[in-house]
């Protein structure tokens, strides 16, 4: 039985690390990602598709009805000319590299896209901005990533007339685990949130319906799934 077209569920993309893993015996090399990325994209009406950072191929899209840039490890410097700071130790230069062609991709085929924490760091820095490499010498406090594999809580100020006041309201309080943020704001990037020391916290790229990326981790809260829900909602509207 073949299903009506506009039954189907909306393909979202989910880009991976590529890590160093351990299951069983094995001990080898894998894409992986967090589950809760999956459960928050199933709960919300869509379907996962993840994305591994090889063989890259931005022809990939073309399958695809939205696109969610993930979380993860720290951005290469190199990559908006800064040296690194001695607190940048965990980069991958290829997954940086993968993720950008897949952003120019989607934003060139006006793909519903969501940036996650590493992932609007990704936006930005693909589209000409900097990042801060270790927010503590900028905020004096460790409130955004309080403690290893602990999350913070942040209460974010949103910006009126845009997406994210949509989803949010005027105010909103997140779940966080970052040390870098963005630092020069990208040309074609708007802020629409910030925390109460300034950290960007959410930024909208200008001329897209939903172009969309937080510093926050929407997946760690199964309670509040309005961007997922969001996200698969516009994924509907520019469906292929």
């Amino acid at each position: 039985m073949v299903s009506n077209a506009s039954d189907r569920r909306p393909r979202i993309g989910i880009t991976t690390y590529l890590e160093p893993t351990i299951w069983g015996v094995w001990e080898r090399d894998a894409s992986l990602l967090p589950r809760v990325y999956l459960d928050s994209v199933v709960a919300a009406g869509g379907v996962p598709l993840l994305l591994p950072p090889v063989g890259t191929d931005p022809s990939v899209l073309e399958i695809l009805d939205a696109l969610v840039i993930a979380g993860g490890c720290d951005i290469d410097p190199a990559s908006y000319d800064a040296a690194p700071h001695p607190e940048t130790v965990d980069t991958r230069p290829g997954r940086d590299e993968h993720e950008a062609i897949l952003i120019r991709a989607a934003l060139d085929q006006d793909l519903p896209l969501l940036a996650i924490c590493r992932g609007l760091q990704m936006l930005n820095v693909t589209l000409g901005g900097t990042l801060q490499q270790h927010l503590p010498d900028a905020v004096a406090h460790d409130e955004h990533r309080p403690s290893p594999a602990v999350f913070g809580q942040t209460d974010v100020k949103v910006e009126p007339d845009s997406l994210t006041s949509k989803l949010f309201g005027e105010r909103t309080t997140v779940h966080c685990y970052h040390h870098q943020a963005v630092d020069v704001v990208a040309p074609d990037l708007r802020v629409t949130a910030r925390a109460g020391d300034g950290t960007v916290e959410a930024a909208e790229v200008a001329g897209h319906d939903f172009a969309l990326g937080v510093q926050w981790h929407p997946e760690e809260n199964p309670d509040d799934l309005r961007l997922f829900t969001a996200l698969v909602a516009a994924a509907r509207r520019t469906s292929r």
